[in-house]
């Protein structure tokens, strides 16, 4: 069994503790993204009644999602700051799956649109506890020489359970009712909701036995919980970190152009949904594959060269979304997306490690993660808006963001890494 540890940890080169985070992440990622094709299917079955506030079914819906994200994005610099205040990562990340695992359950109770806002609402508030201390825990767990591939690490097995849990979803609800010892049964949604406050509870377990914090981590940071916008120290107009935030926020608004156009999409390319689902599907595949291998690269060759390379790229591939004429074009232009994003990803992650200060890797680098998203809630309502000035314009706006990141990248990011350092494999 120790061999067979050794051999995973030295395929991954990451500290041990991060590759334990980095499963509990993915066993949580795959039952919070569950509720992405729950819900809706939840609603439309008509078990939810209730005041709809004057919304239509659709409407509700999306008010729903887009809840978490908000609320998700807008703690996330709290948190992260009394994390780097309290020096317990640990301790943050399990107040979250905590959260998370019984809000998972409430949704066995919910019967009305209201109940529904609440537990969304209370999602956001917990994963916003865990978002920013999971971050700052393996980029204090990790080094200079190998804070990319950690990133990398992390960022594939979340990537991998999130990718995985709308699969699953549909199939567990599609299977139910579920018979249960006793004469009980159970429908497919309760199941199904059982299952991500399952996968909550494992992510906590494994968190509470596997992961330690740091012991060299200060605190730092202050009470303030302003982002620096300009340069403090002068070379650029505005702060490295704010910069890497906003380039996160523009990245993120383009890669979720594509998820609410489905039918207009479907209907100018003439496909059906399984087609869709394979483009969509293409964005997440190109992470998972080029996450690790990217970020252990920016190790070595830097982290600007990746991230320049990664907007630049991913204003053709976002352009052509806009212009393509079949299927398999617009699956290759998401493919090119998903390069351009994992370019992108873990090197932006890496870098703000690099630049955060002792104690303050949950304050800095929260501001990486509250911009992403925000941009996944806001690229989703830019595409419903401008989609009927016709199927290039939402994709003509995504190009416009992609081109500003590319210069903001290129005019206020600089190098922090002067020579390549060797990677670590089991670290302590």
């Amino acid at each position: 069994m120790r061999r067979l540890v050794r051999w995973i940890l030295a395929q991954f080169a990451v500290d041990r503790r991060v590759l334990a985070l980095a499963f509990a992440r993915m066993a949580d990622g795959i039952g919070n993204s569950f509720l992405i094709i729950v819900i809706p299917l939840y609603i439309a079955d008509d078990v939810v009644g209730g005041p709809t506030f004057g919304l239509g079914e659709s409407m509700i819906i999306g008010v729903i999602l887009s809840l978490f994200g908000f609320l998700n994005s807008s703690f996330q610099p709290l948190t992260g700051r009394l994390s780097d205040r309290t020096r317990r990562r640990k301790t943050f990340i399990l107040v979250g799956l905590g959260g998370l695992a019984l809000t998972n359950l409430a949704y066995v109770f919910a019967d009305t649109y209201v109940s529904l806002l609440a537990i969304r609402g209370l999602q956001g508030v917990s994963v916003a506890f865990i978002i920013p201390a999971s971050v700052a825990l393996v980029n204090e767990l990790a080094t200079t020489g190998d804070r990319g591939g950690n990133m990398g690490v992390y960022n594939t097995f979340r990537l991998v359970g999130f990718g995985a849990g709308p699969v699953a979803a549909g199939a567990v609800v599609s299977a139910g009712p579920y018979p249960l010892p006793g004469g009980l049964v159970i429908s497919g949604f309760d199941a199904a909701f059982s299952v991500a406050a399952i996968t909550a509870a494992l992510s906590y377990l494994l968190v509470t036995v596997l992961i330690t914090d740091p012991d060299s981590t200060g605190a730092t940071a202050g009470a303030d919980l302003s982002i620096d916008v300009l340069d403090p120290s002068g070379k650029n107009l505005l702060d490295p970190i704010f910069t890497l935030g906003v380039v996160s926020l523009f990245m993120a608004a383009v890669i979720a152009l594509f998820s609410t156009i489905q039918p207009q999409i479907n209907a100018h390319l003439e496909q059906g949904s399984t087609w869709f689902g394979l483009q969509f599907s293409a964005f997440i595949i190109a992470q998972i594959l080029l996450q690790t291998p990217i970020g252990r690269a920016c190790d070595r060759y830097g982290r600007r060269p990746f991230i320049l390379t990664g907007m630049v790229i991913l204003i053709p591939a976002t352009m052509a979304q806009g212009l393509v004429a079949s299927s398999v074009a617009m699956f290759l232009a998401r493919l090119a997306q998903g390069v351009a994003g994992a370019m992108v990803f873990a090197p932006a992650l890496a870098l703000a490690g690099d630049l955060a200060g002792e104690g303050e890797s949950g304050s800095k680098l929260s501001v990486l993660t509250m911009a992403f998203g925000f941009g996944i809630a806001i690229g989703p309502l830019s595409s419903g808006a401008l989609i009927g000035f016709g199927i290039w314009a939402p994709f003509a706006f995504g190009t416009v963001l992609a081109a500003l990141g590319a210069v903001l990248v290129y005019t206020q990011v600089e190098e922090t890494l002067e020579t390549a350092a060797p990677v670590s494999i089991l670290g302590d």
